[in-house]
């Protein structure tokens, strides 16, 4: 495939990180807070980084906590309500928070950019949803991380946390809700441009826009070649470690890489669809994002939520999202894409996996005969006095869900996973939610299991603690702690 004898032309990087998203940009910045020598090459398909999923059009922009979002609490088969993933998440936002706060210490990330302060707040109906949202309220409000929540069914409590919510309603209809203030709105694709501008430039940094990774092959000696496709020019470049962060074009990727770590897996795209309101009367009056409950089959990036954003520093509302289908992995990408990546090695576990989740199935279908008057009937069980000439249509961002390969066959999987070669040479990003708002914490997984000899590295743990003051301390079990490095997040990003 590629002709590595004649080396001396082919440029060589410490790391080759491919996409410009959220993910690779947050790699690279901290592999080079961790050591400013690194020459680093990011290599993204179209004209600027955080263009596709991590633009602020196609993902909600939620800071994803756990503050709000139902499903991060499931319901347990004995009815009791399991909080193992809220705690993670949470835990997992913090250290995002920790990671900005740091940089913005030293002046190189203007919070001010891409953060804004918002209450979340989880909204049920009916005695059975009211039922388990308090259950979840007890669980979670008991410890320090969640103390800050409230919960209310009063109808004029919840007048004062969402009036445009409450118009309209009958004080009659049964509603609880929680509240959690120290919520947020995040602006990913603004967050992901400053990272880039903050290194790009650097004289260890190169970005190369506009550029197709067409191949990629690892040679004997565990270099890796990728064969770049630029709009002017061809070229191959090599590096002993590649980060695969390109959304759903990372499994493509990963299949042509021929590692058997990732013959198991495989991908369904799911597209996404928002209602958005830019009228002031309505985005004055919401301050807040409201998540309600999921529909049956529906998956986790498909729970129905009422958002105030802040899109390019511009204030609005989006209600959604719904799904949609498109045989593309991204966004820009190419219809042929789902057939591409379906082979052999997890053909198996693709029918499986569909077998498995008809419900899904039928979710999808039912949502791909919707017109926008049935769109409008679903956002007014949030705004029951909607004026639909108020909303128009958008659309979002592709996700491709990963599908394993397992003993029986073949699981859907609705997270995100860290996929790396035995020898630790090549990483790669799959998956969805919660992604982005969990990408610090992802990426200090891919340092710990691809850079562990400089992870012990005096430097790097030197530098690891001035980045991350908690490191090492599990802020869900230190109470103490916990509060400390919130107090310090909060006052540094301006949260306050």
């Amino acid at each position: 495939m590629f002709n590595t004898s004649a080396t001396d032309s082919v440029n060589t990087y410490d790391a080759i990180l491919v996409g410009a998203g959220i993910m690779s940009s947050t790699l690279s910045v901290l592999l080079h807070e961790l050591d400013p020598d690194l020459r680093l090459l990011i290599v993204e398909r179209l004209s600027s980084a955080g263009l596709e999923s991590s633009s602020a059009n196609n993902n909600a922009g939620t800071g994803h906590a756990a503050n709000c979002e139902l499903n991060y609490t499931p319901v347990q088969d004995d009815g009791g309500i399991s909080t193992t993933k809220a705690f993670e998440i949470n835990k997992s936002f913090e250290q995002s928070l920790e990671f900005w706060a740091s940089l913005a210490e030293e002046g190189k990330l203007m919070p001010k950019t891409f953060l804004n302060k918002l209450p979340h707040i989880s909204l049920v109906f009916g005695d059975k949803d009211i039922s388990l949202l308090e259950k979840r309220f007890a669980e979670l409000s008991s410890h320090p991380a969640f103390s800050q929540m409230e919960y209310t069914m009063d109808h004029d409590e919840l007048k004062d946390w969402i009036p445009l919510v409450m118009d309209g309603r009958e004080k009659s209809e049964k509603i609880g809700a929680t509240r959690i203030k120290r919520g947020t709105d995040i602006d990913f694709g603004s967050l992901t441009r400053s990272y880039i501008n903050q290194i790009e430039g650097k004289e260890s940094i190169e970005v190369d826009y506009s550029t197709n990774v067409e191949n990629l092959q690892q040679d004997i000696e565990g270099n890796w070649y990728l064969s770049l496709e630029g709009e002017k020019n061809k070229k191959i470049v090599r590096s002993k470690f590649v980060f695969l962060g390109a959304g759903g074009g990372a499994l493509s990727l990963l299949q042509k890489s021929g590692i058997s770590e990732g013959l198991s897996y495989a991908g369904f795209p799911v597209s996404g669809k928002w209602l958005i309101c830019e009228e002031e009367k309505s985005t004055k009056i919401h301050n807040a994002k409201v998540y309600g409950n999921a529909a049956v089959g529906a998956p986790p990036m498909s729970v129905p939520h009422l958002d105030t954003r802040w899109i390019n520093g511009k204030r609005s509302l989006l209600f959604g999202p719904f799904a949609g289908f498109s045989s593309n992995f991204l966004k820009y990408g190419s219809k042929l894409d789902l057939f591409r990546s379906i082979k052999p090695t997890n053909f198996v576990s693709m029918l499986q996996a569909g077998i498995d989740n008809l419900d899904l199935g039928k979710y999808l279908l039912n949502q791909l005969t919707q017109t926008n008057k049935d769109r409008i009937e679903t956002l007014k069980t949030f705004l029951p006095l909607v004026s639909a000439s108020d909303w128009k249509l958008s659309i979002a961002g592709q996700r491709v869900q990963i599908i394993k390969k397992t003993a029986s066959g073949g699981v859907l999987k609705m997270g995100t996973e860290v996929v790396t070669s035995s020898d630790g040479s090549l990483a790669v990003l799959l998956g969805a939610s919660p992604g982005a708002s969990t990408a610090v914490t992802i990426m200090i997984e891919v340092l710990n299991r691809c850079w562990h000899e400089k992870m012990k590295s005096s430097q790097w743990k030197k530098r690891m603690l001035e980045l991350f003051p908690s490191l090492g301390i599990d802020i869900n079990s230190n109470h103490e702690a916990l509060l400390a490095i919130r107090k310090r997040n909060d006052f540094l990003l301006k949260l306050i």
